[in-house]
């Protein structure tokens, strides 16, 4: 079993926690958002999305331990079944060691993000939130040397789109469940005790080496098949990403006057992480993950300029209608794949 306490406290430590200011503009901003976002998307919720919440880091990575367990609590109690005599020993050591690397990932990521749409994908009778990180708003305002509320209103603008692609696409939610349930059940079939009681061979310190140079470290972690599934969770989250920056963009110059130096700021601020920084997201992999949201934008923008809002938002018809990791790349080819027409000149 997953140690959660000892998590949380590693995540604690790693995150610190600084205070931070009230911001009793965020509920009219997080209202506005939503207004703006609905007239372009044309994505209506079937409910109302949930209020808009304030949170210090502490309170962040409870909010995100809570999502996690539906997920890694399953994982944990599989690992030592069918081991023989040293499964519980190797159940014990791989909760401690889950519980260590989840507790300094999480801390690690409470001391970067801005906001979030909260969502626990396998529990659907969970409640969604929409969460801000109070002390990094504050310290994200002063490093870039940005009006506080435009900031708050471009994080607002980015979550509720969020909160918006799953309110007002009913599918969404299962599929992306459905996705991940495929991959954690391949993950008991793939264990094998004899990799973990081995020395690394020099190929695998090689395959390591060339995983972390690449910022890829799923290459050495998971097999072809589970690489696949992986590579469709991929392309959902690079699709949702992509268009939250495209819907940004499109609707923030009516809420942020100042948008085009809030995009250099938010740039210049990634590129200026100190170098232990940067190796942590290379290790985690959130640096392939910046790249996958930007190839997301980019696609959404070029289906909008070839076919408008309209064509875009065939994405939300069906799970096929989602484009592939190849496609993000080629938006022409999704159009022909989904018989998307093309209203204006490439």
């Amino acid at each position: 079993m997953i140690d959660w306490s000892l998590a949380s406290q590693l995540a604690g430590l790693v995150a610190g926690d600084p205070g931070h200011k009230s911001r009793p503009a965020l509920p009219r901003l997080a209202e506005e958002s939503e207004r703006l976002v609905r007239d372009y998307t044309g994505l209506t919720p079937d409910s109302p999305l949930p209020a808009p919440e304030l949170l210090d880091r502490p309170d962040w990575i409870d909010a995100n331990l809570r999502s996690a367990r539906p997920m890694l609590d399953p994982l944990a109690q599989r690992l030592g079944r069918g081991i023989g005599p040293a499964g519980p020993v190797l159940e014990g050591v791989a909760g401690l060691l889950l519980a260590a690397e989840l507790g300094v990932l999480l801390g690690y990521v409470s001391r970067r993000v801005l906001g979030q749409y909260e969502l626990v994908i396998l529990e659907p009778q969970a409640p969604a939130r929409l969460l801000f990180v109070g002390p990094n708003l504050d310290e994200a305002a002063r490093e870039m040397r940005v009006d506080e509320d435009e900031l708050l209103s471009w994080v607002a603008l980015h979550e509720v789109t969020h909160a918006l692609q799953f309110g007002g696409v009913p599918w969404m939610r299962g599929h992306l469940a459905g996705l991940l349930r495929l991959l954690l059940d391949s993950l008991e079939v793939a264990f094998e005790p004899s990799r973990v009681l081995r020395l690394p061979t020099r190929a695998d310190l090689r395959a390591l080496a060339d995983a972390i140079a690449a910022g890829d470290m799923l290459s050495v972690m998971t097999d072809p098949e589970q690489r696949v599934l992986i590579e469709r969770l991929q392309s959902v989250m690079a699709v949702l990403e992509g268009h939250a920056e495209h819907v940004m963009d499109a609707v923030g110059t009516e809420l942020l006057p100042s948008l085009p130096r809030l995009r250099e700021a938010m740039s210049r601020r990634r590129r200026t992480q100190s170098a232990i920084s940067r190796l942590v997201q290379r290790l985690l992999g959130l640096e392939l993950k910046l790249q996958q949201y930007e190839l997301g934008r980019r696609f959404c923008d070029r289906v909008v300029e070839l076919g408008g809002v309209d064509a875009l938002n065939r994405v939300w018809t069906a799970p096929d209608a989602l484009p592939s990791l190849a496609e993000l790349d080629d938006a022409e080819a999704w159009m022909r794949r989904t018989h998307v027409p093309s209203v204006t000149k490439s």
